[in-house]
């Protein structure tokens, strides 16, 4: 098998091997679950760019939007999909997670055949590297700087009926004045701007209410989101993010 080869991919998957990995540093182990947008033509195309060595990117995995399903490295391995984005305290987010490319533009969205293979593929990875759902997260979550994917078309409650991600649960609200500190226990990391975290909020659990470009100031109900997933799903509660 070729280096950085697929023992554990699925029966199913096409394996492309990508010559972009690396070792995961500091013997680190995945335990985060980083999903993406594509945003090119075809899933075709992105398979190859994934797997160009003069691209200097890759990831773990790419769904096609008919639910065709490649492998590029193995999990073990640190592929190159992060770039230089935080999730609490882990600023080399390349050595601690598993990256999935979803085959989609960003604009329309994804359809049932790509979300089935989804809804298989998380658990396993999640089971096999014990990742809790709270640490299934988008790119926009761990760069709202520079990042919109998997955008506002991902349906993220569909995961988290499944166990397989979270959404937050009806409550009270907080005052704005605690957005940064609720932020931080959620993860979302400080070298970000207010609009920038409230943008990727918005992107990951309000899209239907303003989407990424609403207004600059939270509200009640960006408020309740904060309060709610950051008394239940804290980024450090087992001292992962460290």
């Amino acid at each position: 098998m070729p280096a950085g080869g697929g023992p554990t991919a699925p029966s199913a998957a096409i394996w492309q091997p990508s010559p972009n990995f690396g070792a995961r540093r500091d013997g680190a182990r995945p335990d985060i679950v980083l999903l993406h947008f594509t945003n090119m033509e075809t899933a075709e195309a992105a398979a190859a760019r994934l797997c160009d060595p003069g691209t200097g990117v890759s990831c773990h995995y790419l769904i096609g939007e008919d639910g065709r399903l490649w492998h590029f490295v193995d999990e073990a391995q640190r592929a190159w999909h992060a770039g230089q984005g935080c999730w609490g305290g882990v600023c080399d987010v390349n050595s601690r997670s598993i990256g999935i490319e979803l085959a989609n533009r960003g604009n329309h969205p994804f359809p049932e055949p790509q979300m089935r293979v989804l809804d298989a593929l998380l658990p396993a990875i999640m089971a096999r590297w014990q990742i809790p759902p709270e640490r299934v997260v988008g790119h926009s979550d761990i760069a709202p700087d520079r990042k919109d994917d998997p955008g506002p078309h991902l349906d993220w409650r569909r995961l988290a009926l499944q166990g397989l991600a979270i959404w937050p649960e009806a409550g009270a609200s907080a005052d704005p004045a605690a957005f940064r500190s609720l932020a931080t226990r959620v993860g979302y990391g400080a070298g970000f701007s207010d609009r920038e975290v409230l943008a990727a909020l918005r992107l990951r659990w309000r899209p239907w209410a303003y989407g990424p470009t609403g207004q600059a100031a939270p509200d009640a109900a960006d408020m309740a989101v904060l309060a709610d997933i950051a008394a239940r799903f804290p980024v450090d509660r087992d001292g992962q993010g460290a």
